[in-house]
């Protein structure tokens, strides 16, 4: 078989692969509606209860803050990724699968498209209850598939980290705790406010970390507003996450089918 065929093959498996797990999520819709619940709670105690306090230097504190709510709930779905993989390394469905003429990476990759897919649908959840709270945007179509790619590409990154803990756990909690330091980053970035108002070592690491990067690039793309050296800082993260999380997941993956 050629290096094409073995592609389309891993691929064609991949597809159905991610059919399955697709199935599990539209069974249990309450996956997506609860990753979205938390970071809707907290933008609505952000908007309605702390942000009259928080001065931003800009009109609307509901299209200051979302950018930073929805890499929360990025940070929040992700681990459903790991939990999802872990029961299927706890059910014995891996050793299943490698006994059937399926690519090895194929398991992995559909739950990476799931992962893609479910966090996609609960962005949109997060905007559209942000649309309802007053958020609004003069962007135009490029700027709005900017945010979408580079949300899409945190999300892909992050998918790979979690795909380590979900395959290398011992216990469910073990498997989804890694993400809580995750989902917490954002508050020690220009999220919720500016960094110039932090003290000097917080605002050090609030300004070199990967979330105020993207929290600035997409309020600019939001606003109209040139994104300037942001938006190559951000993809940087993304993308050394990236590369990192999937050269270390297949080798714990490697380890774990050998």
């Amino acid at each position: 078989m050629n290096t094409h065929s073995m592609n389309a093959h891993a691929f064609a498996d991949a597809g159905t692969l991610l059919g399955r797990s697709m199935r599990h999520i539209t069974r249990s819709p309450d996956t997506i509606i609860t990753t979205a619940l938390t970071p809707i709670a907290m933008m609505l105690l952000f908007v309605y209860v702390l942000g009259g306090a928080i001065r931003t230097g800009t009109d609307s504190y509901i299209n200051y803050v979302l950018p930073g709510i929805m890499v929360m709930a990025i940070a929040s779905g992700i681990a459903y990724t790991a939990l999802r993989l872990f029961t299927d390394m706890k059910s014995g469905i891996f050793e299943r699968f490698q006994s059937m003429p399926i690519a090895r990476s194929a398991v992995l990759w559909a739950h990476v498209g799931t992962s893609m897919v479910a966090n996609m649908l609960t962005l949109v959840i997060i905007i559209g209850v942000a649309f309802v709270m007053g958020f609004r945007t003069s962007a135009d179509l490029g700027a709005w598939l900017a945010v979408a790619g580079i949300l899409a590409l945190l999300t892909l990154a992050l998918t790979w980290l979690a795909v380590i803990p979900g395959l290398a756990a011992q216990t469910m909690e073990g498997a989804t705790g890694f993400s809580y330091p995750l989902i917490f980053l954002p508050f020690i970035s220009s999220a919720f406010a500016p960094t110039e108002t932090m003290p000097g070592p917080v605002r050090a690491f609030a300004e070199n970390q990967p979330v105020t990067s993207i929290v600035n690039t997409v309020q600019a793309l939001w606003a109209g507003e040139p994104v300037g050296d942001d938006i190559w800082v951000a993809l940087a993260w993304c993308v050394g996450i990236l590369v990192v999380s999937y050269v270390a997941a297949m080798a714990v993956y490697r380890r774990k089918i050998s």
